[in-house]
């Protein structure tokens, strides 16, 4: 059997990494919805978006978490950072809480362009940087909108692009405790993450956590994780 010279081989070879590396990206696959199926634990995250009423911040719901030790990643966005500096520093100083930004002013990121998405995920990661000494490595996109900018944009930065495989609806004033519990349970499975949220348009979010906490997450052998425990299956020591 005739074999090919390798040296004849070296430019066909050249040519084939040529065309890969200008074959499009497929930027979503960047997008974490959720972590490994195998890891024993969930994430409770919680949107803090800013509000036009209201205090727009569940106390109860913090309290509850912290009095029980339950882990939880925080996502906020650069307006409601502005108005609640307390809450902020409260929120930095629990061990067991992990901080993540939610955009500048909770944009529709796909209807700007890469400069304007840009300024959008920049600010709170600078404004947690400069003032509160705390480097945020976790971007949620605001209303769960992006785009192939928003994907390359983020990775630019340095950043993990994080959404939710379970969707609480607890903004939703229609929806029961046992309404959003029972959507909850249905999906909830090892890696799952879970986005609720935390500046008080959850009427009922405190009871459906406390409901999770201690009913439907112990009934299925799961255990609450941050999202960066989850992602890197580590069980939470508590």
């Amino acid at each position: 059997m005739l074999r090919p010279h390798l040296p004849l081989l070296l430019p066909l070879l050249a040519a084939l990494v040529a065309l890969s590396l200008q074959a499009p990206r497929h930027s979503y696959a960047q997008v974490i919805t959720s972590g490994p199926p195998a890891c024993p634990t969930i994430a409770l995250t919680f949107d803090l978006c800013p509000v036009r009423k209201g205090a727009g911040f569940d106390k109860a719901l913090i309290e509850y978490l912290i009095e029980h030790n339950i882990p939880a990643t925080f996502f906020l966005s650069g307006r409601w950072i502005e108005k609640h500096d307390p809450e902020v520093e409260r929120l930095l100083e629990i061990a067991f809480f992990e901080v993540g930004t939610h955009g500048e002013v909770h944009a529709h990121l796909p209807m700007q362009n890469a400069d304007e998405q840009r300024t959008e995920i920049l600010g709170p990661v600078k404004l947690l940087s400069e003032h509160y000494a705390h480097e945020a490595v976790l971007f949620r996109p605001p209303f769960g909108e992006y785009n192939d900018v928003t994907v390359d944009i983020v990775r630019t930065l340095g950043l993990r692009l994080i959404q939710w495989n379970i969707e609480s609806g607890d903004p939703d004033p229609m929806l029961s405790v046992e309404q959003i519990v029972t959507r909850i349970d249905k999906r909830a499975r090892g890696g799952s993450i879970v986005v609720l949220h935390a500046n008080g348009k959850g009427k009922h979010t405190r009871q459906v956590v406390q409901r999770l906490t201690t009913e439907v997450l112990p009934r299925k052998g799961l255990k609450p994780a941050t999202v960066s425990e989850l992602l890197s299956c580590k069980l939470p020591n508590r």
